[in-house]
């Protein structure tokens, strides 16, 4: 399962709106057949493995992360191509949250397939954890908040200058993280200090790439800003609270989309209704302090940077003050080193 797990990570970036998933194949204690859902509409990992395996597949073991899939889409049914392959058991990670095609192991009892589930549940669920929040909740995206922070906490030093605090290798791994969201968010203040491209230009292209997405109330994003001068190629939406219209109209113009709503969170759920499910965001402090205050972050992603930035620097974290325990408790997911930066992620605690 592990090595399976592994596969189904080859697809990042890839199969949105499909989940990462990924099937081995065994027979007599020896892999016959690997196999991961590489692209949207690409065959399913378990068609992948079995015709890896071919006739081997008779009789053999299939560890698969996601319950196999009983309806039929861009493909076949999973469940049903196991049923024909003649396979003795199947071994399922987490099942599928999607009432379409859930049902699965059910199917593949049915046929007299000998079926076992919940074995890596916990990591398999925490890969596709996009994927599964989207079938339980519809009125906001999953939010990934990252920040890249000094030992001390902050973001940037007193003097405000743009500094990069964490190096190369940790600032390609966040174009990784891109990659695997439908849109990436900034503040206007951070659209202002840093003027962003906010796009993946390292590691292997997404099927889609993000929406590039700026917080910024009076639509004070400069006409001749890289995100506007790139509008044409990788979209840029405002997100406005009360935009000055002239500025708004102009920005409308060079093809930025503007949109208006009353407050983050409203404009959250008008993200999720026009197609974003995952929203990737990279700062400043007020969009994260906002965000935390509301409970509308999913996963923390810091980067640690070995780096003291000393008095008046400004807090990672803005002005947010957690008002009760729950919101003080975060369970770590992932530690990873890139040179001598440390990412840590976290979730809310569940309990």
């Amino acid at each position: 399962m592990r090595r399976a797990l592994a596969l189904a990570r080859r697809g990042w970036g890839q199969t949105a709106p499909n989940p990462l998933v990924g099937a081995v194949v065994v027979r007599d204690g020896a892999v016959v057949g690997e196999g991961w859902h590489a692209r949207l509409g690409a065959p399913h990992a378990e068609a992948m493995a079995l015709e890896a395996a071919g006739a081997s597949a008779r009789g053999a073991d299939v560890y698969v992360t996601l319950e196999p899939c009983t309806h039929h889409g861009r493909t076949p049914p999973c469940a049903d191509a196991l049923i024909a392959a003649g396979v003795r058991r199947v071994v399922i990670a987490a099942l599928d949250p999607n009432p379409t095609a859930a049902g699965g192991a059910e199917k593949l009892r049915a046929a007299g397939i000998e079926v076992a589930t919940g074995v890596m549940e916990e990591e398999a669920a925490e890969l596709n954890a996009l994927f599964l929040f989207s079938h339980h909740r519809s009125d906001r995206p999953f939010v990934s908040l990252k920040l890249a922070l000094s030992v001390d906490g902050a973001i940037a030093p007193a003097e405000r200058t743009q500094v990069w605090l964490t190096g190369e290798a940790a600032r390609r791994y966040v174009h990784k993280l891109r990659a695997q969201c439908d849109a990436v968010l900034v503040g206007i203040g951070t659209a202002l200090a840093d003027d962003p491209d906010l796009t993946v230009r390292y590691g292997k292209r997404p099927r889609t790439a993000p929406r590039r997405l700026v917080l910024d109330r009076h639509a004070r994003l400069p006409l001749t800003s890289r995100l506007v001068r790139t509008a044409g190629k990788v979209p840029v939406e405002l997100l406005a609270e009360q935009p000055d219209p002239a500025r708004a109209a102009a920005l409308a113009k060079a093809g930025v989309v503007v949109r208006t709503a009353p407050d983050l969170l409203a404009h959250l759920a008008l993200l999720r209704a026009s197609g974003v499910r995952h929203l990737l965001v990279e700062g400043g402090a007020a969009v994260a302090a906002s965000l935390l205050r509301g409970g509308a972050v999913d996963r923390l992603i810091i980067f640690q940077a070995p780096v003291l930035l000393g008095a008046g620097a400004l807090a990672g974290l803005g002005t947010f003050v957690p008002s009760a325990e729950g919101e003080r408790r975060w369970e770590v997911v992932e530690r990873r080193e890139f040179g001598d930066d440390q990412m840590t992620v976290y979730r809310p605690a569940t309990r």
